[in-house]
């Protein structure tokens, strides 16, 4: 089966929807299928690249509009594979939103007897932040919505909670992310040097990691660190653009020696600061959040989760007095009351952290995912 990847970014660029994709891609591959992916590049050049065996063409960038990269040689390359005997796709997997490869594949689909190879769009998140380009870019999204075979999101939650899947959720399919589980389950003995410092000192640790970015919610986990046990600190892991509001934000309230900016983690340290970690934290506090990976990763690393209620996956994930405990959102004293509550009961922690990493194991392992996708891709293209 030929298989089409289309979205703006992927590895090396780091983020929840490349990584996703890469997962995906490699996996598909590695069961024999014939895989290509399309996206743009970050520059004014167009290049083949393989990685990891998956071939990737990344089309000329000319402008970023709202965070999407526009590249018309991405729709031109996309509309060549329709007309091509060997290149056409079986399947297309569209990852949204990315408005215009969603525009690609809409036009696309207008040609006649060429334009529809079975499709599967992946409904990742709603437009958010970007609320003009979301008002003009909606009948668009409904179009394609309403064309492609069928729709998945990550959860059930997000199915009833989107205003552009609730009325199309018969059309839709809940399959959750999943990721390799293996690296948190079994993670590097040797401890990062920066992580064994942070350890010489008493007192446990709760964790963030991610993108530092409005929706993350880190403010008010920063404003909630004084009603935290003083005995404990907080590791950020990451970086982006809210880092210069958040350090100044620790100054002001005095918690140089209670929060920790561990900066970009490489992959192969990354679990090793989950298994020296007591508590992970994910206190997002907009849709943006859509279902947070991160999650998955504390959990298949036996840790407990202090995460927020959006009406998303977040809550599917990690469930309330089970893996970890829910709270609302942009709220610093209902955060620092979960997590003193977990602070204080070490066998509950332990408890939650057990179950936490049996629902990843029979939930969200890349195996399970790549088994239901395979499936659909049969299933619509037949």
């Amino acid at each position: 089966m030929k298989i089409l990847y289309i979205y703006k970014d992927y590895y090396p660029v780091l983020g929840g929807i490349e990584n996703h994709t890469r997962h995906l891609a490699e996996a598909m591959r590695q069961r024999g299928h014939k895989v290509e992916v399309l996206v743009t590049s970050r520059d004014r050049h167009t290049r083949r690249e393989t990685i990891n065996g998956v071939p990737v063409l990344k089309t000329a960038r000319w402008v970023n509009l709202s965070s999407a990269p526009i590249s018309p040689r991405l729709a031109w390359e996309y509309w060549r594979r329709l007309f091509s005997k060997t290149r056409r796709p079986d399947v297309v997997h569209l990852q949204a939103p990315y408005p215009p490869g969603e525009l690609a594949w809409l036009f696309g689909s207008f040609l006649p007897r060429f334009g529809r190879p079975a499709t599967v769009l992946t409904y990742q998140s709603d437009i958010i932040k970007q609320k003009k380009l979301g008002f003009f870019y909606g009948p668009f999204l409904r179009a394609t919505l309403r064309r492609v075979n069928l729709i998945i999101a990550s959860s059930p939650n997000y199915i009833e909670s989107s205003p552009f899947l609730r009325p199309l959720k018969a059309r839709c399919l809940a399959v959750p992310l999943g990721i390799p589980l293996e690296p948190f389950e079994n993670p590097p003995e040797a401890v990062p040097t920066l992580l064994a410092d942070i350890k010489t000192k008493p007192g446990p640790l709760l964790l963030f990691t991610g993108r530092l970015r409005y929706y993350k919610g880190l403010q008010y986990l920063v404003e909630a660190m004084p009603q935290i046990d003083p005995a404990a600190r907080l590791v950020i892991v990451g970086v982006g653009p809210q880092e210069a509001a958040l350090r100044e934000m620790v100054a002001r309230l005095d918690l140089g020696e209670r929060v920790i900016f561990a900066g970009e983690v490489s992959d192969t340290e990354l679990p090793a600061y989950y298994a020296g970690t007591d508590i992970f934290v994910l206190p997002a506090c907009e849709r943006s959040e859509a279902f947070g990976l991160v999650q998955v990763e504390a959990m298949a690393s036996g840790k407990p989760v202090v995460s927020t209620e959006l009406g998303t996956g977040t809550s599917y994930v990690n469930q309330d007095g089970e893996t970890g405990l829910v709270v609302p959102p942009a709220d610093p004293p209902a955060l620092a009351t979960a997590i003193n509550k977990l602070l204080a009961d070490p066998k509950l922690r332990e408890e939650m952290g057990k179950r936490g990493h049996e629902r990843a194991r029979a939930e969200f392992g890349l195996t399970r995912l790549a088994d239901r996708l395979e499936e659909i891709y049969i299933r619509v293209s037949s």
